[in-house]
């Protein structure tokens, strides 16, 4: 996803946000809107991914982050949010730390624009609906949280969910498995990162551009490039990467802390559902019989999932 949101409790595709409560820890409809509005959005992501799918996997990675960097800066500074950012900049621990989570969002995005672009939607949807179990998992195993009984029967259905589909596959599901371990360690050390989501996903994005700046004046000057081969279509495309992936970022950023945890946590599986409808409709990905056996068993385990939340929730 690239679902790409980050510090909920699982979390498209993705998707680079903390999930910060309001301190009144309520829900508002300011927040529903954002938040809808921001899942919809990553929902609807695998189409720009697949109109960009014609492109190097690495090419479409470097421009995301490249012109998220204007769009995050000009968010920042309309907002007046940049002293946190000074900070990092002066601080090697917290520097140091934006690497490690820059590292992870780069592997998850490249993942996931190579999954969709090459017929891999449906292995995308399958690892952004897995997620949230993995990031309870990580929760028990590092952070020594204690799992609930739902908790624990729902990481084993997605388990049992796996093993089919590696049964099926001959092989493990590894599109999948990378989607899940890259951001849900992504979320893991970004909720160790000091700085608001908005400045913390500009530093990313700067980081990541750091590499990725020389590498596309590399493919420029060598005419290897197709940000400036003289195709229009390919221009535009590649320079509305940055909207793409920062817009939707910077609205849920907005949105989460004026949501309930819980809500969120129920709200994410927006977009790997419509990222599952739109590759069997839309891109027309083979559905075989075991992977909608392993979806059944996902979808089973996000089920006893969701109800330990909502019993939470009405404990509250």
């Amino acid at each position: 996803m690239s679902t790409d949101h980050a510090d909920t409790v699982a979390a498209p595709a993705a998707p680079v946000a903390a999930s910060v409560a309001t301190p009144a820890n309520e829900d508002t409809p300011r927040g529903f809107a954002f938040g809808l509005t921001a899942y919809f959005l990553w929902g609807f992501l695998p189409f720009y991914l697949k109109a960009v799918a014609h492109l190097p996997a690495l090419e479409v990675l470097a421009h995301r982050a490249l012109w998220s960097v204007p769009v995050a800066g000009i968010v920042l500074l309309l907002l007046g949010r940049t002293k946190e950012l000074k900070t990092a900049f002066r601080t090697p621990r917290m520097l140091g730390m934006a690497c490690v989570t820059a590292a992870f969002i780069t592997g998850n995005w490249g993942i996931y624009v190579w999954a969709v672009g090459s017929g891999h939607a449906l292995d995308a949807a399958l690892g952004y609906f897995i997620n949230p179990l993995f990031s309870i998992f990580l929760a028990a195993v590092i952070l020594k949280e204690k799992l609930s009984p739902l908790q624990i029967a729902a990481i084993g259905l997605a388990f049992v969910g796996v093993v089919i589909l590696t049964w099926g596959a001959g092989g493990l599901p590894w599109v999948s498995l990378a989607l899940t371990f890259t951001w849900g360690f992504y979320a893991l050390f970004r909720k160790t990162l000091p700085i608001g989501p908005n400045q913390g996903f500009f530093l990313e994005v700067l980081l990541i551009s750091i590499p990725m700046l020389p590498y596309v004046i590399y493919l420029e000057a060598t005419g290897q490039g197709h940000f400036l081969a003289g195709n229009s279509y390919d221009t535009v495309i590649l320079a509305l990467a940055g909207i793409v992936t920062a817009g939707p970022l910077m609205i849920y950023a907005n949105g989460a802390k004026l949501l309930k945890l819980s809500t969120i946590g129920i709200m994410q599986y927006i977009a790997p559902t419509m990222i599952f409808l739109i590759a069997v409709f839309a891109f027309h990905e083979e559905l075989s019989g075991i992977k909608l056996t392993a979806f059944l068993f996902i979808w089973a385990a996000l089920v006893v999932y969701t109800t330990g939340l909502l019993r939470q929730k009405r404990s509250a």
